[in-house]
Protein backbone atom coordinates (compact mmCIF):
# COMPACT_ATOMS: atom_id res chain seq x y z
CA UNK A 1 0.00 0.00 0.00
CA UNK A 2 2.90 2.22 0.59
CA UNK A 3 4.48 1.75 -2.59
CA UNK A 4 1.18 2.12 -4.34
CA UNK A 5 0.28 5.68 -2.44
CA UNK A 6 4.16 6.95 -3.74
CA UNK A 7 3.37 6.12 -7.32
CA UNK A 8 0.10 8.05 -6.95
CA UNK A 9 1.60 11.02 -5.68
CA UNK A 10 4.69 10.90 -7.75
CA UNK A 11 2.42 9.90 -11.07
CA UNK A 12 0.16 12.90 -10.21
CA UNK A 13 3.30 15.51 -9.37
CA UNK A 14 4.74 14.67 -12.58
CA UNK A 15 1.18 15.77 -14.32
CA UNK A 16 0.95 18.69 -12.14
CA UNK A 17 4.38 20.49 -12.78
CA UNK A 18 4.97 18.90 -16.42
CA UNK A 19 1.37 19.43 -18.06
CA UNK A 20 0.69 22.13 -15.35
CA UNK A 21 3.65 24.38 -16.61
CA UNK A 22 2.88 23.54 -19.95
CA UNK A 23 -1.08 24.88 -19.94
CA UNK A 24 -0.28 27.36 -17.15
CA UNK A 25 3.06 29.11 -18.32
CA UNK A 26 3.94 27.77 -21.47
CA UNK A 27 3.73 30.65 -23.05
CA UNK A 28 6.13 32.82 -20.69
CA UNK A 29 8.23 29.95 -20.04
CA UNK A 30 8.30 28.26 -23.85
CA UNK A 31 9.25 24.57 -24.81
CA UNK A 32 13.09 24.84 -23.01
CA UNK A 33 10.95 25.38 -20.13
CA UNK A 34 8.36 22.76 -20.03
CA UNK A 35 11.23 20.47 -20.75
CA UNK A 36 12.82 21.25 -17.84
CA UNK A 37 9.61 20.84 -15.46
CA UNK A 38 9.23 17.38 -16.55
CA UNK A 39 12.81 17.19 -15.46
CA UNK A 40 12.98 18.54 -12.01
CA UNK A 41 9.82 16.91 -11.52
CA UNK A 42 11.39 13.35 -11.83
CA UNK A 43 14.31 14.82 -9.84
CA UNK A 44 11.82 15.48 -7.21
CA UNK A 45 9.88 12.81 -6.81
CA UNK A 46 12.86 10.14 -7.44
CA UNK A 47 14.53 11.56 -4.07
CA UNK A 48 11.15 12.59 -2.78
CA UNK A 49 9.21 8.45 -2.73
CA UNK A 50 12.59 6.84 -4.40
CA UNK A 51 12.83 5.10 -0.98
CA UNK A 52 9.84 3.88 -1.12
CA UNK A 53 8.89 2.76 -4.69
CA UNK A 54 11.97 3.31 -6.23
CA UNK A 55 9.96 5.95 -8.18
CA UNK A 56 8.46 4.48 -11.59
CA UNK A 57 5.70 6.74 -11.51
CA UNK A 58 5.58 5.44 -15.35
CA UNK A 59 4.40 2.26 -16.62
CA UNK A 60 6.91 1.97 -19.08
CA UNK A 61 9.03 1.96 -16.36
CA UNK A 62 7.60 -0.75 -14.36
CA UNK A 63 7.27 -2.95 -17.45
CA UNK A 64 10.96 -2.88 -18.55
CA UNK A 65 11.65 -3.47 -14.79
CA UNK A 66 9.48 -6.70 -15.06
CA UNK A 67 11.04 -7.74 -18.27
CA UNK A 68 14.96 -7.18 -16.84
CA UNK A 69 13.72 -9.24 -14.01
CA UNK A 70 13.66 -6.67 -11.18
CA UNK A 71 9.82 -6.80 -10.16
CA UNK A 72 6.92 -9.40 -10.28
CA UNK A 73 4.13 -9.34 -12.83
CA UNK A 74 1.76 -8.77 -9.82
CA UNK A 75 3.91 -5.36 -8.39
CA UNK A 76 3.93 -4.31 -12.03
CA UNK A 77 0.23 -4.79 -12.67
CA UNK A 78 -0.01 -2.53 -8.69
CA UNK A 79 2.40 -0.28 -9.78
CA UNK A 80 0.23 0.26 -13.03
CA UNK A 81 -3.23 0.90 -11.36
CA UNK A 82 -1.53 3.38 -9.06
CA UNK A 83 0.17 5.16 -11.73
CA UNK A 84 -2.52 5.04 -14.26
CA UNK A 85 -4.86 6.59 -10.97
CA UNK A 86 -1.99 9.25 -10.06
CA UNK A 87 -1.88 10.21 -13.81
CA UNK A 88 -5.92 11.23 -14.20
CA UNK A 89 -5.65 12.91 -10.52
CA UNK A 90 -2.94 15.21 -11.67
CA UNK A 91 -4.41 16.11 -14.86
CA UNK A 92 -7.46 16.49 -12.70
CA UNK A 93 -6.00 19.01 -10.60
CA UNK A 94 -4.26 21.18 -13.60
CA UNK A 95 -7.92 21.18 -15.38
CA UNK A 96 -9.05 22.65 -11.91
CA UNK A 97 -6.64 25.53 -12.01
CA UNK A 98 -6.71 26.00 -15.52
CA UNK A 99 -10.82 26.49 -15.27
CA UNK A 100 -10.25 29.56 -12.84
CA UNK A 101 -8.89 31.72 -15.68
CA UNK A 102 -11.17 33.66 -17.50
CA UNK A 103 -11.23 32.74 -21.46
CA UNK A 104 -9.82 28.88 -20.63
CA UNK A 105 -11.47 26.28 -22.91
CA UNK A 106 -9.97 22.84 -22.70
CA UNK A 107 -10.93 22.04 -26.56
CA UNK A 108 -8.98 25.60 -27.58
CA UNK A 109 -5.87 25.71 -24.82
CA UNK A 110 -5.78 21.82 -23.96
CA UNK A 111 -4.77 20.00 -21.13
CA UNK A 112 -0.89 19.12 -21.86
CA UNK A 113 -1.93 16.55 -24.17
CA UNK A 114 0.05 14.39 -26.72
CA UNK A 115 -0.68 14.00 -29.72
CA UNK A 116 0.86 14.13 -33.60
CA UNK A 117 -0.50 15.26 -36.97
CA UNK A 118 -2.65 18.57 -38.25
CA UNK A 119 -3.08 21.09 -35.77
CA UNK A 120 -0.98 19.33 -33.45
CA UNK A 121 2.52 21.49 -32.60
CA UNK A 122 5.00 20.42 -35.24
CA UNK A 123 2.64 18.86 -37.18
CA UNK A 124 4.60 15.39 -37.73
CA UNK A 125 3.21 12.47 -39.33
CA UNK A 126 2.28 9.25 -37.11
CA UNK A 127 5.16 7.32 -38.00
CA UNK A 128 7.37 10.20 -37.03
CA UNK A 129 5.84 9.93 -33.85
CA UNK A 130 5.95 6.52 -33.37
CA UNK A 131 9.39 6.37 -33.84
CA UNK A 132 10.36 9.19 -31.48
CA UNK A 133 8.50 7.84 -28.44
CA UNK A 134 9.83 3.91 -29.39
CA UNK A 135 13.24 5.78 -29.41
CA UNK A 136 12.83 8.01 -26.35
CA UNK A 137 11.52 5.76 -24.06
CA UNK A 138 14.17 2.99 -25.34
CA UNK A 139 16.77 5.49 -24.12
CA UNK A 140 14.79 6.84 -21.12
CA UNK A 141 15.11 3.45 -19.80
CA UNK A 142 18.36 2.64 -20.99
CA UNK A 143 19.59 5.32 -18.11
CA UNK A 144 17.17 4.40 -15.37
CA UNK A 145 18.18 0.68 -15.51
CA UNK A 146 21.45 1.65 -15.76
CA UNK A 147 21.76 3.95 -13.31
CA UNK A 148 19.80 1.75 -10.72
CA UNK A 149 21.41 -1.58 -11.55
CA UNK A 150 22.58 -2.94 -8.00
CA UNK A 151 25.92 -3.57 -9.73
CA UNK A 152 27.93 -0.60 -11.61
CA UNK A 153 24.82 1.75 -10.59
CA UNK A 154 24.86 5.05 -9.13
CA UNK A 155 21.81 5.54 -6.41
CA UNK A 156 22.98 8.52 -4.91
CA UNK A 157 23.15 10.49 -8.29
CA UNK A 158 19.97 8.53 -9.91
CA UNK A 159 17.22 10.61 -9.75
CA UNK A 160 19.31 13.44 -11.15
CA UNK A 161 20.46 11.30 -13.90
CA UNK A 162 16.50 10.36 -14.64
CA UNK A 163 15.82 13.80 -14.19
CA UNK A 164 18.28 14.99 -16.80
CA UNK A 165 17.32 12.32 -19.13
CA UNK A 166 13.96 12.88 -19.34
CA UNK A 167 14.86 17.07 -19.70
CA UNK A 168 16.86 16.19 -22.90
CA UNK A 169 14.12 14.16 -24.36
CA UNK A 170 11.50 16.79 -24.00
CA UNK A 171 13.84 19.50 -25.26
CA UNK A 172 13.65 17.46 -28.49
CA UNK A 173 10.49 16.01 -28.38
CA UNK A 174 7.87 18.59 -27.80
CA UNK A 175 7.34 19.41 -30.70
CA UNK A 176 7.01 16.02 -32.02
CA UNK A 177 4.39 14.73 -29.81
CA UNK A 178 4.73 16.70 -26.58
CA UNK A 179 6.58 13.78 -25.10
CA UNK A 180 4.67 11.12 -23.57
CA UNK A 181 7.41 8.36 -22.76
CA UNK A 182 4.93 7.48 -20.00
CA UNK A 183 1.14 5.94 -20.92
CA UNK A 184 -0.01 7.15 -17.25
CA UNK A 185 1.26 10.68 -18.42
CA UNK A 186 -0.61 10.81 -21.65
CA UNK A 187 -3.71 8.70 -20.21
CA UNK A 188 -5.01 11.56 -18.02
CA UNK A 189 -4.89 14.96 -20.05
CA UNK A 190 -6.55 12.91 -22.63
CA UNK A 191 -9.58 11.74 -20.75
CA UNK A 192 -10.16 15.34 -19.99
CA UNK A 193 -9.34 16.48 -23.63
CA UNK A 194 -11.71 14.69 -25.67
CA UNK A 195 -12.17 12.80 -28.44
CA UNK A 196 -9.13 13.92 -30.46
CA UNK A 197 -6.89 13.14 -28.13
CA UNK A 198 -8.20 9.84 -26.64
CA UNK A 199 -8.22 8.51 -30.01
CA UNK A 200 -4.25 8.88 -30.93
CA UNK A 201 -3.96 7.38 -27.14
CA UNK A 202 -3.17 3.63 -28.31
CA UNK A 203 0.68 5.58 -29.90
CA UNK A 204 1.21 6.52 -26.01
CA UNK A 205 0.44 3.55 -25.12
CA UNK A 206 2.17 0.66 -27.05
CA UNK A 207 5.69 2.97 -28.69
CA UNK A 208 6.63 3.39 -25.10
CA UNK A 209 5.76 0.10 -23.88
CA UNK A 210 7.94 -1.54 -27.19
CA UNK A 211 10.69 0.59 -26.45
CA UNK A 212 10.60 0.04 -22.32
CA UNK A 213 10.46 -3.74 -23.52
CA UNK A 214 13.71 -3.89 -25.75
CA UNK A 215 15.69 -1.84 -23.17
CA UNK A 216 14.44 -4.60 -20.50
CA UNK A 217 15.70 -7.28 -22.92
CA UNK A 218 19.29 -5.87 -23.37
CA UNK A 219 19.33 -6.27 -19.70
CA UNK A 220 17.98 -9.38 -19.19
CA UNK A 221 20.53 -10.87 -21.49
CA UNK A 222 23.30 -9.06 -20.24
CA UNK A 223 24.02 -6.72 -22.79
CA UNK A 224 24.16 -4.01 -20.97
CA UNK A 225 25.53 -4.90 -17.47
CA UNK A 226 29.00 -5.23 -16.40
CA UNK A 227 29.76 -8.84 -15.53
CA UNK A 228 33.28 -7.93 -14.53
Amino acid sequence: MKKMVAEIIGTAALVIFGCGAAVLAGAEIGHAGIAAAFGLAIVAMAYGIGAISGCHINPAVSFGAFVAGRMSAGDMIQYWIAQFIGGVLGAGIVYLIATGKAGYSVAENGLGQNGWGAGYLGEYSMQAAFIFEVVATFLFLVCILGVTHKKGGHPAIAGLAIGLTLWVIHLMGIQVTGVSVNPARSAGPALFAGSGAISQLWLFFVAPMIGAGLAGILFRSGMLEDND
